[in-house]
């Protein structure tokens, strides 16, 4: 389990159209979102990474760099951005399963043909929302153990404008005895 205020993992990947994404060489004032989908198969990423493109120019204007991520390959990942009609939110691809561990997203296997006639991998990660700070701490985490129920962006770009303001601290960072 990630820890808030701790170092997240590394994360450097290869995107579609904006050279390789490094976490740790991320400049945004205020950090960087993480979305963690489960591939083109997943006709629930779809509409959920279309909400993401709408709203990565209001994280843009909190300080916020956005990132789209998943282990499909490069093709799979251009099929995904042409479908939802992505122009602003980055898409990056690859993401081997030992490092989806390492952020504590479940990995599901095939289960053959979705519901929209897609192969699934026979291994990928379950979605995972994550704010990462400029300093590469955890600020904000979630993670799901199925395509279903996940946090509605624009809940997460009200909560910085709290957030901001108030120099609110990420919270669940106590790890002690209970």
């Amino acid at each position: 389990m990630l820890i808030p205020r701790q170092k997240t993992p590394d994360l450097t990947l290869p995107t579609l159209d904006h050279g390789q994404f490094d976490l740790s060489s991320e400049t945004a004032e205020r950090g960087t979102v993480i979305c963690f989908y489960r591939g083109l198969h997943c006709p629930i990423c779809a509409t959920y990474l279309k909400e993401f493109e709408k709203k990565v120019a209001a994280f843009a204007e909190r300080g916020v760099n956005c990132i789209a991520i998943s282990s499909d390959g490069e093709e799979r990942t251009r099929a995904m951005a042409d479908k939802i009609e992505a122009k602003e939110l980055r898409f990056g691809y690859g993401l081997p399963l030992a490092v989806a561990k390492e952020w504590g997203l479940y990995i599901s296997t095939s289960r053959g043909k979705t519901s929209i006639g897609i192969e699934e991998p026979a291994l990928f990660s379950e979605p995972g929302l994550f704010m990462v700070t400029p300093e590469q701490t955890l600020y904000y985490g979630s993670v799901q153990t199925m395509p279903f129920v996940r946090p509605h962006f624009a809940e997460l770009v009200a909560a910085l404008d709290f957030a901001i303001p108030n120099n609110y601290p990420a919270r669940g960072e106590y790890t002690g005895d209970v």
